[in-house]
């Protein structure tokens, strides 16, 4: 037992030292099929090693901005990687990805996305040359070099020496850019709303904060976060920056949350909720915290119970977050079988709102007939989001007049035919653009090529696929191979040239995997029909290379048509801010890995559950819930949200009617928005806000910093409004409530 775990320790350090290598995930499911069939012939046989698909071009070779661990790519050891480029090779001019594994602060991490480093001599700016460095890496290294160069997400900032002070800039405090540090929009745009929201930050301004910093906290981080916010705040007020390098708190952050360690891209509304929260223990008045024992309503006032709530929370948290940003829900729970009713009053620093989602899906389609003279048609459809399979065939074939059960969804990937849906499967599970083909049996293209086997140190002849696999139908009694001819020659002449030609037919050998076995030397141009066992019958045409040059226009097997509804606009839906905030506050069942435990029936149960709002917090932050997460799917909600930047009222919302004095009303101005752009992996946050000492709207892009009109802002930060405020006031003071939106 101590041997193996020997071994495995061992293992480990080595994987660290020589680090990883990033591989094209599709390419690595492939091979491990082709492997796990134990046939050297089988037609899942993967070809050479392509990450093509991780490039942003094939020129630079410069990887695709925020790719995904085990949905994007693979990352194999570095031995692993060695013995499959061995085994396989790998497509001439793509270079070897290999990234290093950094020891950071609470964990081990490879290093994807490395710094790409801009080097020119300060005499000749045009010739550029590129190198690529490790973030772990000293400047040290880079001495040779006589620059150095921060790179950011879009843009890339060469340092130059220059003679300008720093110090000599003066603008208005607070109207200030922050750096972005490689994939660090998302923490800009949350710090850039947070900044301009008045009580917290007069109160870092200050210096409020010393003392009441909370080193004991076993919650908090020894006030090291509040510490790193609070220079940032100072730096970005002090009216002496147009930008500042948040480098510092970035790595306070990256140290308590090892989640946002490294530089891949986050949700800006995550990284508002650690901050909060890490900013309230490290601020936290109560230095020990007492054990309090919950109750239930037990038909109890909601009223007594409510301000039993906030008093139990106060004695346990109390902070300047608690002061702005807390409010408090009404949680009531119904049993389904007893219906016994559970009441509780609960905290929150913010309100996630749900944005109505469509129950329609928009995909788009490539539709290939069997008529070979059919150039493939591109086709947007619309289905349910819950469909299956059949509801797209049957979308489709209103459009073409084809019968939905000719039909066949394929999802093509390396020249090949990667799966086959069955019509009861669900749409959840199938990317927007897949192939639509009317029957079964597939026709390959294949080339044969000369590789070395590095692993024998022979060489041979194997087949490699090319183009898109074309569809045949075949007589399911009597077909003879004069008749499958016929067929394979009939489909290929789309995309061959008609010249006059003699092939040669050559003898083809079934392998039980679908493959052919060649018995001749020199074949030029074969097919052969094949039956299987496991995956059904297909036809194979093999060419040489000759031949492939000869007839086969690559060009034109690419071509495709649009039909008309590719060119109908997409309407996109508009819902109003307090509809979200509606459905937030609707009745919903509890989800089964989720249930309540009834005191009454003794089981846990899929209870009802409500959320009211009781009281709201001086500053309230909205986030619009536009991700949403299944099992099979992640989407970004387009939907536009309307909301108004002023007098957004709750009233309606709130079961507390009356408020006592000293409290925030109901109603709320808008001080700052975070935006992002893009879908959920490739996007762009952005923030606007409202400076509190000029009123002046700004937009807040990483280090820019620009003027903005309030016809401008596309989504919102709330501050409370005061009852006896002027209708158009837009100067927002520190005694005035707000609220945020995300």
């Amino acid at each position: 037992m101590r041997s193996g775990s020997c071994v495995v320790l061992m293992c480990v350090c080595v994987c660290v030292c020589l680090g990883r290598y990033v591989m094209e995930r599709r390419w690595y499911e492939q091979w491990k099929e082709f492997v796990e069939t134990g046939d050297q012939n089988s037609s899942s046989f993967p070809g050479q090693i392509n990450n093509a698909e991780l490039f942003k071009d094939l020129d630079s070779f410069h990887l695709k901005e925020r790719l995904v661990e085990n949905e994007d790519f693979m990352l194999v050891p570095a031995d692993a990687w060695h013995r499959l480029l061995g085994w396989y090779g790998a497509v001439e001019g793509q270079p070897a990805l290999e990234r290093k594994v950094v020891d950071l602060p609470s964990t081990l991490k490879v290093e994807v996305y490395p710094v790409e480093i801009f080097l020119c001599l300060h005499s000749n700016m045009e010739n550029v040359i590129t190198a690529q460095f490790s973030r772990t890496d000293s400047i040290r290294e880079c001495v040779s070099v006589c620059v150095c160069v921060c790179v950011c997400e879009k843009v890339n900032f060469i340092l130059r020496n220059s003679l300008e002070d720093q110090d000599s800039y003066r603008g208005q405090p607070g109207v200030c850019g922050l750096t972005n540090l490689g994939n660090t929009c998302f923490m800009n745009s949350a710090l850039q709303c947070l900044s301009n929201t008045p009580p917290l930050t007069e109160y870092f301004l200050l210096s409020s904060y010393l003392e009441e910093l909370n080193f004991t906290n076993p919650l908090g981080m020894k006030g090291e976060i509040a510490e790193a916010y609070a220079d940032v705040i100072k730096q970005m007020w002090s009216g002496r920056h147009c930008s500042v390098v948040p480098r510092v708190f970035k790595t306070k952050v990256g140290h308590f949350a090892s989640q946002f360690l490294g530089y891949q891209q986050h949700d800006s509304q995550e990284l508002l909720s650690f901050l909060l929260d890490g900013l309230h223990e490290d601020l936290n008045r109560v230095k020990n915290k007492e054990y309090i024992e919950l109750r239930d309503a037990e038909g109890r006032p909601d009223q007594e119970v409510a301000e039993e709530a906030w008093r139990n929370h106060r004695r346990r948290n109390d902070s300047v977050i608690v002061d702005t940003f807390h409010g408090l829900f009404k949680s009531t729970l119904v049993c389904p079988e007893c219906h016994k009713v559970s009441v509780t009053f609960d905290p929150f620093c913010y309100l996630s709102v749900p944005l109505p989602v469509s129950r329609e899906r928009v995909m788009e389609v490539f539709f290939v007939s069997l008529d070979p003279h059919a150039k493939p048609a591109q086709h947007r459809v619309v289905v349910p989001k819950a469909g299956s399979v059949l509801d797209l065939c049957a979308a489709l074939s209103e459009m073409t007049g084809v019968p939905s059960t000719q039909m066949v969804v394929a999802d093509v990937f390396n020249h090949r035919f990667y799966k086959i849906y069955n019509s009861d499967e669900c749409l959840s599970c199938i990317l927007d653009r897949d192939d639509i083909f009317e029957v079964l049996p597939a026709l390959y293209l294949r080339e044969r090529s000369h590789y070395r086997d590095y692993g024998s140190g022979s060489s041979s002849y194997g087949t490699s696929l090319f183009g898109h696999p074309l569809l045949l139908r075949v007589p399911r009694a009597t077909h003879t191979r004069t008749h499958t001819h016929t067929h394979t020659h009939t489909h290929t002449h789309t995309h061959t040239h008609t010249h006059t030609h003699t092939h040669t037919h050559n003898k083809c050998s079934v392998i039980r995997h679908g493959l052919i076995t060649h018995q001749t030397t020199e074949p030029k141009l074969q097919s052969c029909i094949i039956t299987t066992d496991q995956q059904g019958p297909y036809v194979a045409i093999d060419w040489d290379p000759d031949m492939k040059k000869r007839f086969y226009n690559e060009n034109e097997a690419e071509k495709y048509v649009k039909h008309g509804s590719m060119e109908v606009p997409q309407q996109q839906t508009t819902v109003q801010l307090q509809e979200c905030i509606e459905l937030f506050t609707t009745v919903e069942t509890l989800e089964e890995e989720n249930p309540w435990y009834c005191p009454v029936c003794k089981k846990h149960q899929l209870a009802t559950k409500k959320l009211d709002l009781w009281s709201l917090p001086e500053v309230l932050i909205i986030h619009l819930k536009r991700f949403s997460y299944t099992k099979f799917t992640r989407e970004k909600l387009d939907s536009i949200v309307d909301f108004p930047l002023r007098d957004l009222d709750f009233s309606d919302c709130l079961l507390r009617k009356s408020l006592s004095n000293g409290e925030p009303p109901s109603r709320y101005d808008l001080i700052a928005v975070s935006n992002h752009y893009g879908g959920l992996r490739d996007g762009h946050y952005t923030s606007y806000a409202q400076n509190k000492d000029n009123g002046q709207w700004y937009y807040f892009d990483d280090s820019k910093v620009t003027f903005a009109q309030e016809d401008q802002i596309v989504v919102k930060h709330f501050n409370h409004k005061d009852t006896n405020s002027e209708e158009q006031e837009s100067v927002i003071s520190s005694n005035k409530p707000m609220y945020n939106l995300l």
